[in-house]
């Protein structure tokens, strides 16, 4: 599966590359959605940039190994390291979207983007709003509309507010505890773990393989005992070690059974399975059907 960059984005809009663009290390700019109505549905892939998308109307969002569908104002935020794509049925559908790199935000914000539950690989991605909360929301894209088109020297720091503003929208919506990591060696283990964890994915050929699989791989990494990590995690998170190895994998391995044309054998050994028996067997286990049943579906 390849990762759509960000001349690709602007190619398939047939919107002229800004000549700066690779130049840029923190990226932004912001659309309305009337304007890329009635274009080809982009392929399900994962993108080389964040994307948050605010739309009336309704459709489908395929999002990782999940679907959803939405009918009326849906705020949706899009990581790089989860692929996506939308299919609209209304055609009357309106909103905004605005896509940046990670450097947009970090050079102007302090911590990372990537610490938002919304960004989160297995985050909630959709927010569902009443018309009221729609109102409020559009009124901060269009000014992100009109501030791109000025020439005011500092408007990437307030187009950063704007994108902040609409983030603590949602994250109000519905609070989240976990928005801030503790400062605990627990956590940083946790968090550390969480990092080598994700830096192993995505899976973008068949030459690429998951070689970190098992608690004792990640503690011998970390330079910790098995046992120490699984306390961290397991006290942090509620869940083992292995539970989250596990879930990861085969996550990856929907996304890949229903987005590739790989055979199963390609999936099984880029998953660190020496044999697809075994990967049979894993898969079964945890999705209580077989990957070719679950990709045939």
């Amino acid at each position: 599966m390849q990762t759509q960059t960000l001349e690709e984005f602007y190619q398939s809009k047939t919107i002229a590359v800004p000549a700066n663009l690779k130049q840029e290390v923190g990226h932004f700019n912001v659309f309305t959605l009337e304007d890329h109505l009635g274009e080809n549905a982009p392929r399900y892939s994962r993108r080389a940039f964040y994307k948050i998308s605010l739309s009336r109307g309704h459709g489908f969002y395929h999002y990782a190994d999940k679907t959803t569908e939405v009918s009326g104002p849906t705020l949706m935020f899009f990581n790089p390291h989860v692929p996506y794509t939308w299919n609209s049925i209304s055609r009357d559908t309106t909103g905004f979207f605005c896509i940046f790199k990670e450097g947009f935000f970090s050079e102007r914000m302090r911590g990372s983007i990537s610490d938002f539950p919304m960004f989160a690989r297995d985050g909630k991605p959709a927010y569902f709003l009443d018309e009221k909360q729609y109102a409020e929301v559009s009124a901060i894209f269009r000014k992100m509309v009109e501030e791109i088109g000025s020439d005011y020297v500092y408007k990437y720091d307030l187009l950063t507010n704007y994108v902040a503003e609409v983030i603590h929208y949602a994250l109000k919506l519905t609070p989240s505890e976990k928005l801030y990591h503790q400062s605990d060696a627990k956590s940083r283990i946790t968090s550390v773990f969480t990092e080598l964890l994700e830096r192993q994915f995505p899976i973008e050929s068949t030459d690429q393989r998951f070689e970190l699989r098992s608690a004792n791989d990640f503690a011998r990494q970390l330079s910790i005992h098995v046992n120490h990590l699984n306390r961290a995690v397991k006290e942090t998170t509620g869940r083992t070690t292995t539970e989250h190895i596990f879930e990861r994998l085969v996550s990856e391995a929907k996304v890949l059974l229903k987005h590739t044309d790989w055979n199963i054998s390609e999936i099984s050994y880029c998953l660190g399975f020496e044999e697809p028996a075994h990967f049979n067997k894993f898969f079964r286990r945890l999705v209580d059907t077989t990957p070719s049943a679950y990709r045939s579906v």
